[in-house]
């Protein structure tokens, strides 16, 4: 469930729906409903993943490595932004659902900028998901097209996402570069604030279909565009999960306590 963590009553961020779990489990003649949040199984996933689970965008450099640190990184844009932490021990995997879709996001160029200053009167501020979710993407491009003066011929995420992809949409195209440029933003903030050095997995329901559009796009060198942190996250290893359901193999894998 794409949701923080709560006690009996779950309810979604994106999503108008809500539930009780104790009420499921009366209803279904249970004795106990769990749930976990979607990236955590996501986190869960990936020490049973294969090399062909994975699409590698970088390979790690340096002496850094998943055992030195100890931590990984699980982090994607689907209806909002997701994140987790996942680490080894004694006892299994430790997975920590996280939100970083809830994080800040800052301009990093005169026409982020402008950007920002456009969105700002419609919306109390601007966080990570705001632009770096399939609702985002469409409002990058719906302010891009209101900065630049044209006119909207995408209705929704997956159509500028697919006119991008295709080549045959300039507006489309900068707009889907743009939301790369700041999912790397956000990506290399995520794996500093968690001290998830051994590597970053993205995950969710954009990333995934558009690889070679973001293998040319400034994701990498916004990951990496941290100041005195720049040589520690140029060593960092990155990947897309590619497996079509990553969360129902964690879920799989989770522990039931």
């Amino acid at each position: 469930i794409a949701a923080p963590p709560g006690r009996d009553r779950v309810d979604m961020v994106n999503m108008h729906w809500s539930f009780s779990r104790n009420h499921l489990a009366r209803h279904f003649g249970l004795k106990q409903v769990g749930w976990i949040n979607d990236f955590e199984s996501n986190g869960y996933s990936l020490p049973h993943l294969s090399n062909s689970d994975c699409h590698q965008l970088r390979p790690a450099v340096g002496a850094i490595t998943a055992a030195d640190s100890g931590r990984l990184a699980v982090l994607g844009p689907g209806t909002g932004l997701g994140g987790a932490t996942v680490e080894g021990g004694a006892n299994g995997h430790l997975v920590r659902a996280c939100e970083p879709g809830h994080m800040g996001l800052s301009p990093a160029n005169d026409e982020e900028l402008a950007l920002f200053r456009a969105l700002l009167p419609r919306h109390e501020d601007i966080y990570a998901e705001l632009l770096v979710s399939g609702p985002g993407l469409l409002r990058l491009y719906e302010a891009l097209a209101q900065l630049r003066g044209l006119r909207l011929d995408a209705r929704t995420p997956a159509e500028v996402s697919a006119r991008a992809i295709a080549g045959n949409d300039a507006l489309c195209s900068d707009a889907l570069k743009t939301f790369c440029a700041l999912l790397g933003s956000v990506c290399g903030d995520f794996v500093l604030a968690t001290g998830s050095y051994g590597g970053l997995y993205l995950a969710g329901g954009v990333v995934p279909g558009m690889i070679p559009f973001l293998e040319r796009s400034p994701f990498l060198q916004r990951f990496t565009a941290k100041g005195a942190m720049r040589k520690t996250l140029d060593e960092i290893p990155v990947y897309v999960i590619t497996a079509p359901y990553p969360g129902l193999i964690g879920a799989a894998h989770a522990p039931l306590a």
